[in-house]
């Protein structure tokens, strides 16, 4: 591809003398458009406010050119990235022509475009190895990755490779688990830690995050929540950080306080466990705990739980429902139904309004509950080969959110498109868990026993 720059008669030849570019590619009977790019982007990756002549067959990889062509014209030792690129808030994924016959656009005005940077992971971190299945991960907290494990231990990660924290007590796989404070400002090395697992039990842990000197450390579970008749699939803790709540096999919802004392109901129990090789004998005390409330009305497996304000919790479950309830009156406040078993639920996109799913197909789906008069989803997404286990929204975005899938891949999406921004392709099995971390990775566990690591999300 062959760029020429004009400028007018007489006229200095920086941006101001600029007033088209011509282009000359391999389709010549492509027909010009007038754009005129536009960013958020801060200098020096603005172009400058100016209309320019393309050709209509460019897509988004001539796009990027064309505006990486401007930036070095002003900026001879700019280096070259690449863009994606907006019109009418949707992303290009097509020549200009078809994108402006697919929406009705007319090409006779001047067509305004803002590219953005490109979404995808940069690096590629070491695997973090376990001993089975990794079925859980939290990345909440930007300095230490928490993870569960079907070996019924949880694990603190500082880095790629770097185990800092051994979590013992449970007596089955952990299913789900939850940082309950991970930016509490009161103390930024003190962490209080939630997991739940098949043995029919959560448990709450006492992280200190400081340095030390030998790792990896081991901890013993300072309360101990029993009430589920059936493993609990989920844990979530509410905005308030006192709280949090459960969904289990057994088809209910249970509100737990996470107070290590003064809680009406708890009991001491005193716990023998061999510490040292000569078999001595410690005494440990734990507390256990019964459930404050419980929520029922699925009708299957409680899969996923998420508690994103302080008084509604949304669930998703196998009997094909998304259920929002009020905590206060104990009653489902709205019920969406996708036709297929559900797995995982996650609350965020604009206004933190839109619900994802994800089950036994190979379709994420979006509700808008604000939408009057539809029960529909608002999009759905459809690139995965298999059952969809995990999803995660970015806490910092409307438009992005991950997928993972029994077909062994992570997606990145932007609801400004229908096909996925990247594909992940790393695990050598089944994905069963997925979340952002530090705001710019992705991690991942799965059936392979790794923790992934991707980071250089640009967001």
């Amino acid at each position: 591809m062959v760029i020429m720059f004009s400028f007018l008669e007489g006229e200095d030849r920086g941006w101001s003398g600029i007033f088209g570019i011509m282009m000359e590619i391999d389709n010549e009977g492509s027909r010009q458009i007038r754009v005129r790019f536009i960013t958020k982007l801060s200098p020096p990756l603005k172009v400058p406010d100016m209309s320019i002549a393309v050709p209509s067959n460019l897509s988004r990889m001539g796009l990027s050119e064309t505006v990486n062509l401007l930036l070095k014209n002003g900026d001879p030792d700019c280096e070259y990235q690449p863009f994606d690129f907006v019109i009418d808030g949707e992303l290009v994924r097509m020549s200009l022509e078809e994108f402006l016959h697919a929406k009705g656009i007319s090409a006779e005005k001047v067509l305004e475009i803002e590219y953005i940077n490109v979404v995808a992971p940069r690096k590629k971190e070491g695997a973090c190895v376990h001993d089975d299945w990794v079925s859980a991960v939290d990345g909440s907290n930007p300095s230490f990755i928490l993870t569960g494990c079907f070996d019924s231990l949880g694990r603190v990660w500082k880095s790629a490779g770097l185990c800092t924290h051994v979590l013992e007590g449970h007596s089955g796989s952990i299913t789900s688990v939850c940082i309950i404070n991970p930016t509490d400002v009161g103390n930024n090395t003190c962490f209080h830690l939630a997991t739940a697992a098949k043995d029919r039990t959560l448990r709450l842990w006492k992280l200190n995050a400081a340095e030390m000197d030998t790792y990896p450390v081991k901890l013993r579970p300072f309360k101990i929540l029993k009430g589920h008749a059936l493993s609990v699939q989920s844990v979530s803790s509410g905005p308030s950080l006192d709280m949090i709540c459960s969904g289990s096999w057994d088809c209910s919802i249970k509100l737990w306080d996470t107070k290590e004392s003064g809680v009406e109901g708890n009991a001491v129990s005193v716990k023998k466990r061999k510490v040292d090789s000569d078999s001595t004998l410690h005494e440990e005390s734990q507390l256990e705990a019964d459930a404050l409330s419980t929520l029922v009305g699925h009708t299957q497996c409680v899969s996923s739980v998420v508690w994103p304000e302080r008084d509604v919790i949304y669930s998703a479950s196998w009997d094909h429902s998304v259920k929002r309830w009020d905590i206060e009156s104990g009653k489902d406040t709205l019920n969406l139904v996708s036709g297929k078993a559900l797995n995982c639920i996650d609350i965020g996109g604009e206004s933190s309004a839109l619900i994802a799913a994800g089950g036994s197909d190979p379709i994420l789906r979006i509700w808008d509950p604000r939408k009057p008069g539809t029960l529909a989803p608002v999009f759905q997404f459809s690139s995965h080969s298999s059952w969809i286990t995990a999803c995660k929204w970015h806490s910092q975005s409307w438009f992005h959110l991950l997928s993972a899938s029994h077909d062994g891949k992570v997606m990145l999406w932007d609801l400004r498109t229908a096909w996925p921004l990247a594909v992940i392709d790393s695990h050598k099995d089944k994905v069963l868990s997925v979340d952002w971390w530090k705001g710019d990775s992705v991690i991942s566990g799965g059936a392979d026993s790794e923790l992934r690591i991707f980071s250089g999300v640009n967001i």
